[in-house]
Order: structure tokens, then C-alpha cells, then sequence
């Protein structure tokens, strides 16, 4: 598999990157098959720089923050009004009641809302599989309904934590993953929310206990100097550890 940095700023698009989304591409039986983990305020605009966004399979939304699924309005846009025709209808998983949330974001009535471009699919207790990917969604902490994402494809794992604070959920997601994406909204030492987001220690944390091979950081608002996540984490992971910045490729 190989994961695109689109957005990558927490909580809003930032001075340097959209806010978090994430695109996974992997070769499958003579062509590529492309997912976007999460559309964030900001994503469409830099996923043209990329590749062209009416090639995208699939999206997969860990949650209906704006920071994580708004720009999903300007995608039901461009697909049901590109000058080529209105395009095939695909795949979206997210929360329970994501098309009437979608619909009333765009200020759209719910019947047919988005639904006639996208098959709004809600995430379960079971692998999802789709193409060349199994996806395995966990539910993690956070004041509203979010996952975090397992993306395994071709023998690799991808872990994706969206917005959470530390959870046995988690861990379980990045059991052994090839390359862990992990949020790192807070700083240690802050007077932080509990079970909202990690710090960067907490996520490295996360990443020991899974044994996960290579850990990403992510989600860093524009508030906070990205460095000091990097510096936490490295105070108790001793592995491959990479900041998140727009346009970065990883091979996963």
C-alpha cells in the first residue's frame, strides 16, 4: 500500500495543510484502487495535486467532526455536477446517521440528500472487504460517535486512529501494524480533557503496546509546534517514527 498525506492539521485546516485526510492506493489485479481515510475542511482542493479525485473507490470517515468529513460537500458537488455527467455512485462508511448529517451540512433534504452519489454504509463490529482491502473499524474515545481504522491490503496493515483519547481500542487497532498513523492533538504537561485526544507520548505509547513497526504523528493543530510531538514520542518509542506534512508519501 502506499498512504498520501492530503490534510494533516488538527482540529482546522492550518498554515501548511488541510485538515486531515488521507489517501491509500494499492495495485490490485491490473489497476490501482484508491481509498480516502477521512475529507476534512481544505482535503479536495490539495487531493487534485495527487490524483484525480473522480478516480477515488471508496471513503471511510472515523467520525462527523468537520475536521475529519466536511469537505464530503464539495465531493457530492463535483460528482453530481462535473461537466463529464454526474459519476458512478460509491462507497462511504461512517457513524450511524452520516447521510442525514452530510445532507444537513449542505443544507440538502434528507430524501435524496447525497444519497443518490455516494452508498452511505455504516461501520460495524466486522471486517469490511472491499477490492484488495479488509477494513476493520473500532470504536474509540472521543465525545462523539469515531473510530479508529484497520486497512490491511496485499499482507501490509495500515492503522489509522482518527480522534481519540488512549484505549484498549486502539492498541487493538495498531496490533502489529506496518505503519501507524496516530494522532498527537495534545501536548503533555497542558491541563487537556481526558479521553479526546493523545499527546505524543500517548500515542507512542499506544504504538509499543501493539508492536507496531513504524509510527506516524498527525493531527497536530496549528497552535502547537509540531516538534514537540515528535519530541514526546521519541522519549519512549526507539522505532521508525515520521511527522505527518502535506504530500508526504509512505510505503506501507
Amino acid at each position: 500500500m502506499k498512504l498520501t498525506v492530503i490534510g494533516c492539521s488538527g482540529s482546522y485546516p492550518g498554515p501548511q495543510a488541510p485538515a486531515s485526510c488521507y489517501l491509500v492506493e494499492h495495485e490490485h489485479e491490473g489497476r490501482t484502487w484508491r481509498l480516502l481515510l477521512d475529507m476534512g475542511n481544505g482535503s479536495l482542493g490539495e487531493l487534485h495535486n495527487h490524483t484525480d479525485p473522480l478516480g477515488i473507490d471508496a471513503v471511510l470517515l472515523s467520525h462527523l467532526h468537520a475536521d475529519h468529513c466536511l469537505d464530503l460537500c464539495g465531493y457530492y458537488v463535483m460528482r453530481k455536477y462535473h461537466p463529464k455527467g454526474a459519476q458512478p455512485r460509491i462507497p462511504v462508511w461512517g457513524p450511524a446517521d452520516t447521510d442525514r448529517r452530510m445532507a444537513k451540512a449542505y443544507d440538502l433534504d434528507e430524501n435524496p440528500g447525497m444519497n443518490e452519489e455516494f452508498d452511505f454504509l455504516e461501520h460495524g463490529a466486522e471486517p469490511v472487504r472491499f477490492g484488495p482491502f479488509t477494513i476493520t473499524a473500532h470504536l474509540v474515545a472521543h465525545p462523539v460517535t469515531a473510530y479508529a481504522l484497520r486497512v490491511e491490503a496485499g499482507g501490509r496493515v495500515l492503522a489509522y486512529s482518527g480522534d481519540t483519547g488512549a484505549c484498549d481500542a486502539l492498541v487493538d487497532t495498531a496490533r502489529d501494524a506496518d505503519l501507524f498513523l496516530a494522532e498527537a492533538a495534545f501536548r503533555e504537561g497542558d491541563q487537556n480533557p481526558v479521553a479526546i485526544h493523545l499527546t505524543g507520548r500517548e500515542a507512542a505509547e499506544a504504538a509499543v503496546k501493539a508492536g507496531a513497526s513504524h509510527l506516524v504523528l498527525t493531527h497536530i493543530p496549528a497552535w502547537h509546534e509540531k516538534q514537540d510531538a515528535v519530541t514526546e514520542a521519541a522519549a519512549v518509542w526507539d522505532g521508525p517514527l515520521d511527522l505527518a506534512e502535506r504530500g508526504a508519501v509512505f510505503e506501507v
